[in-house]
């Protein structure tokens, strides 16, 4: 790959994991969580409309365009958003991080299906199965990073949920590149999505109140650095590469968030995220050092 799809891969990886970080601050500062995930979208699709408005070169999408949007806004927005900040409830920024490492594993099994130059095959389920087995350990042995009151199971049903869903979303985007700009494609992603985040938040919490300024200045940053950047990066990149390794921003995502969390929350590094995560990760980039093989050949 370029430098210039490296540094864009490590520029997201860096906002998607502290974004993990903020969203669990935010939920100490009494942010309720539905209100996390719709507020941060709703900010971030305000900022990126304005640009396309301000724009010279503007143009309207095409509505094929907004297909892709839409699904867009429900795959990888309102879904993970939705299930990953519930998840954090229950368990640290480090460990919902490492669940999310498993979007590449994710990516490639999506990618086998509705990708014709992706194909998945079974040399690679011996390394799936080593990222498999980090993960009933990470759940088994119970770790969530936060002490007694964690509850690992139902972050990992939650986490699980969403990895699912932004595997899918992310090939679904790399199938239909040709179709959107990938400026054009985070908007129409933030407004639709955001539609249906705001709709849920106000039936299960209602409009939300007494969000104080650290809370806000949370939501902002998640906004501009946990939304609106990686997403604008991660597309460029499905643009520019495969979508496998598009995906290998889910590698740095755990390990920012792991760390991050630990200086900045004072979360615990336990011996089953150590050595669940670590083969998770293993597993992961075995997969994906297997797919690129397949696929050159």
């Amino acid at each position: 790959m370029s430098a210039r799809a490296w540094i864009a891969i490590a520029a997201a990886s860096l906002g998607w994991g502290t974004a993990g970080v903020a969203t669990r601050a935010a939920l100490e500062e009494g942010v309720d969580p539905y209100a996390i995930a719709t507020l941060r979208s709703v900010m971030a699709g305000l900022a990126i409309g304005a640009y396309l408005m301000w724009r010279k070169n503007r143009r309207r999408p095409s509505r094929e365009a907004w297909s892709v949007g839409a699904v867009m806004g429900v795959t990888n927005l309102a879904v993970p958003f939705i299930l990953f900040t519930l998840a954090y409830q229950y368990a640290s920024a480090g460990f919902v991080g490492l669940l999310a490492a498993l979007i590449p594993l994710g990516t490639a099994i999506w990618a086998h299906y509705l990708l014709d130059d992706e194909p998945f095959h079974g040399r690679t389920l011996a390394a799936m199965t080593i990222a498999l087995a980090g993960v009933a350990l990470l759940v088994l042995i119970g770790d969530s990073g936060i002490g007694e009151e964690g509850q690992p199971v139902t972050a990992f049903a939650l986490g699980l949920g969403a990895v699912a869903s932004a595997a899918f979303g992310g090939v679904w985007a790399k199938r239909h590149r040709e179709l959107y700009q990938p400026i054009e494609l985070v908007g129409m992603q933030l407004a639709a999505g955001g539609v249906l985040m705001v709709a849920a938040m106000l039936i299960v919490e209602g409009m939300p109140s007494g969000i104080g300024t650290v809370g806000w200045l949370l939501l902002a940053y998640m906004a501009a650095f946990g939304s609106f950047m990686p997403f604008l990066l991660f597309y460029w990149l499905l643009q520019h590469v495969s979508a496998t390794r598009a995906s290998l921003v889910g590698y740095v995502v755990p390990l920012v968030a792991l760390i991050t969390g630990i200086i900045v929350l004072d979360e615990r590094l336990e011996l089953g995220i150590v050595v669940g995560g670590g083969l998770i990760l293993i597993g992961v980039v075995l997969t994906d050092r297997t797919q690129r093989r397949l696929v050159r050949a």
